[in-house]
């Protein structure tokens, strides 16, 4: 029987890359030396056909050369004792030693019980290794297999910059027959499958293997150092759009068609690659910002888009702005820029999102953009209403749509506040400036995208001219450096309506 193991690096890798790691075993003494046990491990390798509960080496993917580790189940149910742990920390560090992207792919019940706690506590050694290897810049990619519980991933397998699971595979912490023996109760059914948990945002996608490689290749292709002195020169947009000078209240409008297209549109039709990501991580799906490792003609971004429609039905929570928090994280630890879009009617006004910390999650995004070490730009693509909007603004440059706008309250509230009656809406929104061109002239947008005269009408051609200039903006921001981005950023917003 060839082993599952095998199956899965001969699907995944190039024809003929695999090179084992492991032809010469780590002397590690052995934790339970008693016959029983040594007739279990003998045992187990004559029924797996290897020599531990771990595969590791390297080979290519789309000729790119990565570093592999893999569970072997049939190996004692892939547990984790103190020489598989070994094992897998020497490969890791190798990897980061040799700067390799790493694939670790999953399955197993977690810690080895005949080795007992020595052998639990080396889970914490491998999740350090997972998180030096990341510090280094280096991708670290996670496959979850059936199934893949305990402590294994409760450490290596939930440390993913990019995490996916096998279709129907069994994810999760504890597992069903140990909380069945402990509770006399059986765990409720779905929870722990892999669909389940990418529904949560627990996962980025749910794939069979067969499609892993492609995505794989897609994601390293996306992480590739750019090398700014060999990007053809930029040339951003300036100025102030041509036609007529509309007021305010025609730009709030437009902005607000059903039609005018949205961060989901400009993927559609202009993005050069795009790998939708999902959720926090964490627990929670972020619904209404879309989260993305993104292309933009030449240059790779992390893409954190506030998606109208889907506020529609669900308005921005602090879990959506958490998620964004997530793509942050991602991009300062892969090294890519952040490109945010915003296109919100405000932040969920609820009992919920009071509770569950919306304040500070805006504030948390304002303080962590604002920080970040790679180079960042804003897009307000329509509607910039509140907080919300705000959370995603202060980036390097900031691009805004003909008719995008930005306000604290939508014009209404203001003018309820401001004349105790909404009627008053339009002639509020023009005191206070809220158009893309006002923006401009004061310093908090750099560059305009026009419409000609309404993107609703041109959504194509629409889409092309936001990402051509997103891509022309990064193109201007790469050659600096972090320091000099950082510093120009803080005194940016440090003296903003100051002048």
């Amino acid at each position: 029987m060839t082993p599952r193991s095998r199956q899965l690096l001969e699907t995944v890798l190039d024809d003929g890359t695999f090179r084992s790691w492991d032809s010469t075993p780590a002397p590690v003494p052995l934790v339970a030396d008693t016959p029983e046990y040594r007739a279990e491990l003998a045992a187990a390798h004559d029924r797996s056909g290897v020599d531990e509960a771990v595969v590791t080496g390297e080979g290519r993917i789309a000729g790119r050369r990565v570093a592999v580790v893999c569970s072997e189940f049939a190996f004692l149910a892939g547990s984790i004792g103190v020489a598989t742990a070994e094992r897998l920390i020497r490969a890791i560090e190798r990897a980061t030693d040799e700067r390799l992207p790493l694939l670790a792919a999953t399955a197993s019940g977690g810690t080895r019980m005949q080795e007992g706690a020595i052998a639990f506590l080396r889970m914490a050694a491998i999740s350090a290794a997972v998180t030096a290897h990341k510090a280094a810049g280096l991708p670290y990619l996670v496959y979850l297999r059936h199934p893949t519980t305990g402590g294994v991933f409760a450490s290596w397998g939930s440390l993913g910059n990019v995490t996916v699971a096998e279709p129907g595979a069994l994810v999760g912490f504890l597992g069903p027959k140990v909380y069945s023996a402990l509770y006399d109760a059986e765990f409720p059914a779905g929870v722990q499958k892999a669909e389940n948990l990418h529904r949560h945002g627990i996962v980025d996608a749910v794939l069979p293997v067969e499609r892993l490689a492609g995505v794989a290749a897609r994601v390293l292709a996306m992480l590739d150092p750019v090398d700014p002195m060999r990007l053809p020169p930029s040339a951003p947009e300036r100025g102030e759009p041509s036609g007529p000078d509309e007021d305010a209240w025609t730009s709030i409008e437009r902005s607000r068609r059903p039609e005018r297209p949205g961060v989901r549109d400009v993927l559609r039709l202009a993005a050069t690659d795009v790998v939708p990501l999902g959720g926090t991580g964490e627990g929670e799906a972020g619904r209404g910002l879309l989260l993305a490792l993104v292309r933009f003609g030449s240059v790779a971004c992390v893409l954190l888009g506030q998606d109208r429609r889907a506020q529609a039905a669900e308005p921005l929570g602090p879990g959506a702005l958490r998620t964004a928090r997530r793509g942050m994280r991602l991009a300062a630890e892969l090294g890519l820029p952040v490109v945010s879009v915003i296109d919100t009617t405000g932040a969920a006004l609820s009992v919920e999102a009071e509770e569950g910390g919306l304040a500070g999650e805006i504030a948390r995004c304002l303080g962590e953009l604002t920080e970040l070490p790679v180079p960042t730009v804003s897009v307000l693509l329509g509607q910039g209403t509140g907080g919300a909007a705000l959370a995603l603004l202060p980036t390097d440059r900031v691009i805004a749509a003909r008719h995008g706008w930005l306000t604290p309250l939508p014009p209404e509230g203001a003018s309820t506040i401001v004349h105790g009656t909404p009627e008053k809406a339009a002639e509020v929104a023009a005191r206070q400036h809220v158009r893309a061109v006002d923006l401009l002239r004061a310093g908090a947008v750099d560059t305009i995208v026009d419409e000609h005269p309404d993107a609703a009408d041109e959504p194509e051609a629409f889409a092309r001219r936001i990402a051509d200039a997103v891509e022309s903006e990064l193109r201007a921001l790469l050659p600096l450096s972090p320091v000099d981005r950082l510093v120009r950023r803080r005194r940016r917003y440090r003296t903003l309506g100051l002048r």
